[in-house]
């Protein structure tokens, strides 16, 4: 199963993230090969970082809160928002996707 986590910091999160960033990397290398898409959500500027989409294959529901509750980011508080929803994707990705 497909879950979206849509991830909004709080307002006072700069550097916490910037700290806290190595660890959500290598997090989420243990699950790369699950992996749909990845990314930090942008401000209005296209350079800050205001949040977190991630899309993993998880199998179920459960599973994908157990690995949220040990996700870094998440574990330190950085977000003021968390949405974790399943998705079914029906559409081929063809733009904003590394070669």
């Amino acid at each position: 199963m497909l879950c979206t986590f849509h991830m909004i910091d709080r307002l006072d999160a700069g550097d916490l993230r910037q700290q806290v960033r190595p660890a959500h990397k290598a997090y989420l290398a243990q699950v790369q090969d699950r992996i749909a898409f990845a990314g930090p959500l942008l401000d209005e500027d296209g350079q800050t970082m205001r949040g977190s989409l991630l899309v993993i294959d998880f199998p179920h529901r459960e599973a994908a809160l157990a690995w949220l509750a040990q996700e870094p980011f998440h574990a330190a508080g950085l977000y003021a928002q968390v949405q974790l929803h399943a998705f079914l994707n029906l559409w081929p990705q063809r733009v904003g996707f590394a070669p």
